[in-house]
Parts: structure tokens; sequence; C-alpha cells
């Protein structure tokens, strides 16, 4: 029987580049938690997405939010006001990618016992540093 972690689902370079590309800016984990802040379609400020991320920095969070508009994950809004006011909202493509990775959140939430016992486990024959 073969093995399914190792069946490529493309033959194409560029999506196997693609997906490498994404796994690689998810594994990013401000990625992630902008995409939950996000996930109810709601356009939110730079400080409430600082608020709700809670140890982003203000640099992290610009960069994140660069690379994210960048890549189609979020749209900039920016309007005619003074001071002005920006406002950031999740793409369709972003709101996708979060219905992809939510499968995490489903097996942590399965095998939180799993892990918690390996690791004390783990712990309990490891001599600590």
């Amino acid at each position: 029987m073969e093995n399914p972690l190792h069946t490529r689902y493309s033959d194409d370079p560029k999506i196997d580049e693609l997906v490498n590309e994404t796994i690689g800016r998810v594994a990013d984990k401000w990625t992630l938690l902008l995409i939950e802040a996000l996930e109810n379609r709601a356009a939110k400020r730079f400080s409430q997405l600082g608020r709700e991320v809670p140890g982003i920095s203000q640099k992290m969070l610009t960069q994140t939010l660069r690379q994210m508009e960048r890549e189609g994950l979020v749209t900039r809004t920016v309007y005619p006001e003074v001071p002005p006011r920006v406002e950031y909202a999740l793409t369709d493509l972003g709101y996708d990618l979060g219905e992809a990775f939510c499968g995490v959140w489903h097996w942590a939430e399965r095998n939180i016992a799993r892990i918690e016992r390996a690791r004390a486990e783990y712990d309990a024959r490891t001599p600590s540093k």
C-alpha cells in the first residue's frame, strides 16, 4: 500500500513551489493568527489586530500584513480622512487558506491528551539541563 504522506498531488513544479511557499507562509505563526483574527470577514484596523494577536510587535504586524496583502490573502483599504484610517479584511483566498489549515486545530483538539502524555513521559525519562 502506498504511503499517503509520500503521494504528490501534482507533477507540476510550479504547484510544488506554491505549496512549499504556502506552507512556509502559514508555518509563520503570525499569518495563521491574523487569519484567525480576521476570520469573521469584518474589516479591522491595524491597532485592533495588534490587540487581538498577543505578542506580535508592530514591525511583525506590518511585515506580515504586507506579505499577506501581496499574496492576496488580505485587502488593505485606506480611507481619505485625517488622520487616515486603514482597515484590513480577509479575502476569499485568505478565508479558504484558513479553512484548509483549520484541520490543525481539529487535530490538536482530538490529540491533546496524547500529546501531553507523550511530553510528560519524555520529560520524566530525560534529565533536565
